[in-house]
């Protein structure tokens, strides 16, 4: 017979190979450390400018980050900063190289989400931010999925479930709860109103001191920020059906929008969220504070149904909430949750597959427009950056064959610029800041 006890050495036992692999993965220091990017690199693929006029700006301007040459001379090799430094700096036929933004607004929000464990989230997830930050874009990354792959791949491995999403909720909940006790006790109708209390484990925790930021981890990529994620946050799920007994006023879904919104709105540009493969309070959370929502699915039928089952079930979750309308605070002149885009992202795809174009026709068939037009290409990069917990983006070329990588980069780009593309039309349709 087995209990909890032996679920609990079992884990124990996994924690230690985790560790042993990620020291291998990350070492030295089991510390995660972002690569030099070569000249070839930064002017072609980053900055889309001729590899010789980019020599002669940097020859022409002495001041300009001048990277680190390899001992024969004939490449310079770039850290992300001086990257970034180049792109404030440079101006090519009079074209600034700073990613565009539109003025007045806060941070664009995206949640990569969907039931079906291994379509692509958190692969997803990475490399839009990886190559978001590329393009010069602040991007914070939020984990919702208790198996932290995303956090893992981030490089973050020692992290306490305060410091998650679970955090948040738990802050908001004090936060929220005070709040409404304050105005409980200011009412002038003559009518008692109840006194909410919050459960011990959760009042006594410390969360209501944590700052706003305090949430907030940096990465080895200087321009990515997230808040990860751990497996104990699991708890959240079972968590948060208590205590929303405890006060049913609180509106739960809105806590991370909150928290969100409460952060400077000039701090980040993108904001992309990696969802679990369930529809519970966390990823209930990501929902409802997003903007955008990008929708990866691999190229089977029990993807597809698996697709169909989510966006059903999330169309019903959505419309429940409008039962709760007195308890959320939509946007102004709003009395449901809207999404600026909806967009689906095909995953793992192979060209040469018939089934695959097959599945493919099929989700254009269905999902129209709103299927994106350049899928996720399976190529053995890919593969092997899933299994060093790396993108595309920071395996150096060197690794492999350079068509290998350009190929599995390749595929990635395209994903990126038509993303790219939606989020600034979304972007644009966004309320300015009052």
């Amino acid at each position: 017979m087995f209990d909890h006890s032996d679920l609990e050495s079992l884990r124990d036992s996994s924690l230690r190979m985790q560790g042993h692999i990620r020291r291998q993965t990350f070492s030295p220091g089991n510390d995660k450390s972002l690569r030099r990017f070569s000249s070839w690199e930064v002017s072609e693929l980053i900055f889309k400018v001729n590899q010789n006029t980019f020599r002669g700006r940097l020859a022409a301007d002495p001041s300009l980050p001048s990277g680190e040459v390899e001992p024969d001379g004939r490449q310079r090799w770039f850290l992300l900063d001086e990257v970034n430094e180049l792109r404030r700096r440079m101006r090519v036929n009079r074209r600034s190289l700073m990613p565009e933004r539109p003025g007045n607004r806060r941070a664009i929000r995206v949640a990569v989400a969907n039931f079906k464990g291994g379509a692509g989230k958190s692969t997803t997830a990475l490399h839009l931010a990886h190559a978001a930050a590329l393009d010069g874009y602040r991007v914070l990354t939020v984990d919702f999925d208790p198996q932290a792959t995303l956090s893992h791949s981030m490089g973050l491995s020692d992290v306490n479930e305060d410091n998650t999403v679970w955090g948040i909720m738990a802050r908001d909940l004090i936060h929220e709860t005070s709040r409404m006790n304050r105005a409980a006790q200011g009412a002038e109708s003559g009518r008692a109103l109840p006194h909410r209390r919050v459960p011990t484990a959760i009042s006594d925790s410390g969360l209501a001191d944590l700052r706003i930021t305090d949430f907030v981890r940096s990465t080895c990529w200087s321009t990515i920020d997230i808040v990860p994620s751990c497996a104990n946050a699991a708890f959240v799920e079972f968590a948060s059906a208590q205590y929303r007994h405890v006060n049913p006023d609180w509106s739960f879904f809105a806590a991370v929008d909150r928290w969100l919104n409460a952060l400077p709105p000039d701090a980040y540009d993108i904001v992309i969220f990696d969802c679990p493969p369930a529809i519970g309070y966390q990823s209930m959370n990501a929902v409802f504070a997003a903007d955008v929502l990008y929708i990866p699915s691999g190229p089977g039928y029990w993807e597809y149904d698996s697709t169909t089952s989510f966006i059903g079930q999330l169309s019903e979750a959505l419309a429940d909430l409008q039962g709760f309308e007195h308890n959320i605070h939509f946007p102004a002149g709003k009395s449901r949750k809207e999404f600026l885009d909806i967009r689906f992202l095909l995953t793992r795809f192979e060209p040469g597959n018939e089934l695959h174009r097959a599945m493919r026709d099929a989700f254009l068939k269905v999902f129209g427009d709103r299927m994106t037009q350049h899928p996720i290409e399976h190529t053995r990069a890919v593969e092997q950056s899933g299994r060093f917990l790396s993108s595309v983006y920071e395996i150096d070329y060197r690794d492999m064959t350079r068509e290998t990588w350009r190929r599995a980069r390749s595929t990635f780009d395209a994903a990126y610029v038509e993303f790219k593309q939606h989020v600034l039309t979304a972007w644009d349709r966004m309320e300015e800041l009052s």
